[in-house]
């Protein structure tokens, strides 16, 4: 008797899973840990949730540091006041919750009680862009876009484990707030495998090539530097230039390597309304580069929810997508 077997069908945790490659190299809860580790040296450093412990990688922390652990509830307006209170006296305060909940339901307060004063608060915003699969209402794939515009207010877009450990201590000692686009569970490690450091407010050349220049942020760095792995195959070298800090942006960076006749384009796991596009576009308009850059992005639009290998097929940010998009505009 033979059977055939049934399709493999997306199971619920498909839909939050990792967007790690099978194989590839991760680190479990790199920002907790490395928070964690913060407050052994800094006594100043304490940590909040808008009952998102778990699920923003804060458990580390609260298990680590029980009394300088605070559990808000589902309150996140409440979650940033009472940050802006501790900043107020001397405190350095780490605040964790989904980003659409920290830019959409929390803006006013973070805006008001925190840009506004200039207070060293750390807002921590978990799920960015497509990092799940569970659609519009998790899905913050336009917080850069409302959050570019807060004065005084830096935004940093980490690739891997290795950018989130580095960037943790660099935003408790940077005096104004910051918004980090948290990466959480088992997060995959890249960058060690360059001659890389994470700097506040600096972009970096990970890799160097002739025809190519691609600008990326976040996790697209690291699927534009397996991009870059692949073009190679197809005679086509490109260089990979990673801006981990969106705000202040790094212009002379990067608008030193769009110089030239390379195609350039930009990687980001956002909207292409307002995130990294648009900040490369108006830099090289302004200097007068007059170059043409491609973008590679979501869409300006409500997207679906599933698995998230599928979601990004869909929407272009796989790497085969990039690869293909590449292949194309040359």
């Amino acid at each position: 008797m033979s059977t055939t077997a049934s399709p493999k069908r997306a199971t619920t945790s498909a839909m939050i899973a990792s967007f790690a490659d099978p194989g590839q190299r991760t680190t479990p809860a790199p920002f907790g840990h490395a928070l964690a580790a913060l407050a052994e040296r800094d006594p100043r450093v304490v940590g909040l949730t808008a009952d998102l412990g778990k699920y923003t990688d804060m458990h580390v922390f609260a298990q680590a540091h029980p009394g300088r652990f605070y559990q808000m509830g589902m309150a996140e307006q409440l979650l940033l006041g009472a940050a802006a209170g501790m900043a107020e006296t001397g405190l350095v305060p780490f605040a964790s919750t989904y980003s659409v909940f920290a830019t959409r339901r929390a803006y006013d307060f973070l805006c008001l009680d925190i840009a506004e004063p200039g207070l060293n608060v750390n807002v921590v915003g978990g799920l960015p862009g497509l990092t799940t699969g569970y659609g519009p209402s998790h899905q913050a794939t336009e917080d850069v876009a409302i959050l570019r515009g807060m004065p005084g207010l830096t935004i940093v877009d980490p690739c891997d484990a290795v950018d989130i450990e580095q960037a943790v201590p660099q935003l408790a000692a940077h005096e104004g707030p910051t918004y980090l686009r948290l990466l959480r569970g088992r997060v995959p490690r890249v960058l060690d495998e360059y001659d890389y450091t994470f700097r506040l407010g600096e972009a970096a050349v990970v890799r160097g090539g002739a025809d190519v220049v691609l600008v990326s942020s976040g996790l697209m760095t690291m699927r534009a530097l397996q991009a870059a792995e692949r073009l190679a195959e197809h005679r086509v070298d490109a260089a990979v230039v990673h801006t981990p800090t969106l705000k202040p942006f790094d212009e002379r960076t990067v608008l030193r390597e769009l110089a030239g006749d390379r195609l350039a384009l930009t990687l980001e796991n956002h909207t292409v309304i307002g995130g990294l596009f648009e900040t490369v576009a108006s830099a090289v308009v302004r200097q007068g580069l007059g170059i043409q850059v491609t973008p590679v992005a979501l869409p300006d639009a409500f997207l679906a929810a599933g698995a998230l290998p599928t979601l990004h097929d869909r929407y272009g940010l796989a790497t085969d997508r990039v690869v293909e998009t590449v292949l194309a505009a040359l």
